[in-house]
């Protein structure tokens, strides 16, 4: 399905990439989370942002998420979408929100992108489980829409403590939902994606498209191609492990 990434060279990995520019900074899972406290109400909603500040680590704040009301979409009796992967990687995917399969599977990516996604990973010298793979939203939306604006609000400082308790040297956005939400800005995937972005001052970010969008438009698999070189140059300059 994506042989053109596959009939890539060595060579073909390691020419004409831009510079990137950035340091890995040391990592404070509690820091910038007091931004976050708005985007609760003042009641039952407060309580729980409350004991996510309190999570130490991926398991608490599974079991957390599993009780938050505020993770759920109008879409009735969704499974949680927590997260899966190695839980000290070094780089992380955030795609966007769970579609069918994700919320059968109770587990991001599985599906027809999901293995796409396997053969992009692939292409360029990763193992699915050598990376943590995540959404923006942790409960699937109804018909597959795009999440709304209050529901990627609510969702965000869950993602961001997850992040922080796994602690990536690097980032990447699937989609321009997930990047627009992670980079707060409305601007477009092509203006995003092919180079890094400091995010919260900690960590690295590059966008590319979601593989779901490159099943339907077979143009874009080129730029993601050129994306994920860019990616894996960066992270073997940042001798990041495995």
């Amino acid at each position: 399905m994506f042989g053109d990434f596959r009939l890539m060279t060595t060579a073909d990995l390691y020419s004409s990439q831009p510079n990137a520019t950035g340091k890995n900074k040391s990592i404070n899972a509690d820091s910038n989370m007091d931004k976050q406290e708005g985007l609760f109400t003042e009641n039952s909603s407060r309580e729980i942002y409350t004991k996510l500040k309190n999570c130490k680590t991926l398991e608490e704040l599974e079991t957390l998420c599993e009780n938050a009301d505020v993770l759920k979409t109008d879409l009735k009796n969704t499974n949680l979408v927590f997260g899966v992967g190695n839980p000290q990687a070094d780089l992380m995917l955030i795609g966007e929100a769970p579609g069918a399969e994700e919320d059968k599977q109770g587990e991001p990516f599985v599906g027809a992108a999901g293995q796409l996604l396997n053969e992009i990973l692939e292409a360029v010298n990763f193992n699915r489980g050598d990376v943590y793979i995540a959404n923006i939203l942790k409960h699937r939306p109804p018909n597959n829409r795009n999440p709304k604006p209050e529901e990627r609000k609510q969702s965000l400082p869950f993602l961001l403590r997850q992040i922080d308790l796994i602690e990536p040297q690097l980032i990447l956005a699937l989609g321009k939902i997930s990047a627009q939400t992670l980079l707060d800005n409305d601007n477009t995937l092509g203006s995003m994606r092919g180079k890094f972005h400091s995010f919260r001052e900690k960590y690295e970010l590059m966008a590319t498209y979601h593989p779901a969008a490159l099943l339907r438009r077979s143009k874009w698999k080129r730029p993601t191609w050129e994306d994920m070189q860019l990616l894996r140059k960066r992270y073997d300059e940042l001798n990041g492990t495995p």
